[in-house]
């Protein structure tokens, strides 16, 4: 990295990436520059706030995403978990610690896609902090949204009854993840490589996942959705989570649940069962949730005409604690808590 200082390196990679008309059309008063942002609300609404950190080894490697990725998923991450309350994002604070060393163009790049994802969902990046590492990259996203007083989406409200939706196709993220990790590929070398066009999907699910705000700001405004998370951590995970904080049981129907082809076209040629990459793969930022059973068609058929996919894909219950996998034959298999492990 060159020897700019701290302001003139934030200046570089923030300047001019969002208009001054789009920040005071978001509410924005006093933004980057000065030592904090300041915001207006609107009346009645209540702040949703969390943060999500990417590092490098970790989160990516140089052969699972291209440095503008890496910015535009840390940003999504956030963003997803805005979405899984059903509320707005609205501001986002972004922090990066930086190893001694690091091509200008790389940050460059980085911010690129942090800029890209914050543009496409409407969010003002107005603030956070630089610092050098020693150890790898790190990035750092705070994000802020805001929903009407009340009315936020948990994790907890799922009730005996429900039945527990998808809102698209899970387990790509990972079967694309791994599909990276056997190539070996150097990202900046991907272009020069043939993938065909399944494997581009797979690819795209893991370095470009779509935070579904637009599915989660319906089911908020549906008045139907009970419980809701994002499938961060995998739907095993998920569910768990859910069935927990809700004081519930889940029973998911294998024959419910749907498979991308070309996860099954992965799962079949790495000779795996593809409910694997499902259940315990995680960074899909799809939205699983509950709605009461007699709401369930009507929900459904309000994210069609929206252009968006739901899946009914199980149901609540009160005879059991935690998540079992009812199987094509009948048998209710108990599902292991587990999935992508940060540690």
């Amino acid at each position: 990295m060159s020897s700019l200082d701290e302001f003139a390196l934030i200046r570089r990679l923030t300047e001019g990436k969002q208009s001054a008309a789009f920040q005071q059309a978001s509410g924005v008063v006093t933004g980057i520059g000065d030592d904090a942002a300041v915001a207006e609300l609107a009346p009645d609404s209540q702040l949703v706030m969390t943060c999500d950190t990417m590092t490098e080894e970790i989160h990516f490697k140089a052969v699972t995403m291209r440095d503008q990725d890496i910015g535009y998923k840390a940003m999504a991450a956030s963003v997803s978990d805005i979405a899984a309350m059903g509320a707005v994002p609205r501001y986002a604070l972004v922090s990066i610690s930086i190893p001694k060393g690091t091509p200008q163009d790389k940050l460059d790049a980085v911010y690129h896609g942090l800029f890209e994802c914050a543009n496409r969902w409407g969010v003002v990046i107005v603030g956070g902090d630089t610092t050098s590492a020693i150890g790898g990259l790190t990035v750092s996203v705070t994000v802020i949204g805001e929903v009407e007083a009340g009315k936020a989406l948990l994790r907890s409200a799922a009730r005996t009854g429900d039945v527990l939706f998808a809102t698209g196709m899970l387990g790509r993220s990972a079967a694309g993840l791994e599909l990276l990790l056997d190539k070996h590929i150097p990202s900046d070398q991907w272009e020069e490589h043939s993938f065909d066009d399944a494997q581009r999907t797979l690819m795209r699910a893991h370095c470009r996942p779509e935070p579904q705000v637009e599915a989660g700001q319906l089911l908020q405004r549906s008045g139907m959705c009970h419980a809701l998370n994002d499938v961060s951590d995998g739907l095993a995970s998920e569910a768990w989570e859910i069935a927990e904080a809700s004081g519930v049981g889940i029973d998911l129907i294998e024959d419910r649940i749907p498979i991308a082809e070309e996860l099954l076209a992965h799962a079949l040629k790495a000779e795996k069962d593809p409910l694997h990459y499902i259940l315990y793969g995680g960074e899909d930022y799809q939205l699983v949730g509950t709605v009461q059973a007699e709401h369930a068609i009507t929900l459904q058929m309000m994210f069609k005409e929206a252009g968006l996919e739901l899946y009914l894909i199980g149901y609540v219950n009160s005879e059991t604690k935690g998540v079992r996998l009812v199987q094509s034959s009948g048998n209710a298999v108990p599902i292991e808590k587990k999935g992508y492990n940060h540690f």
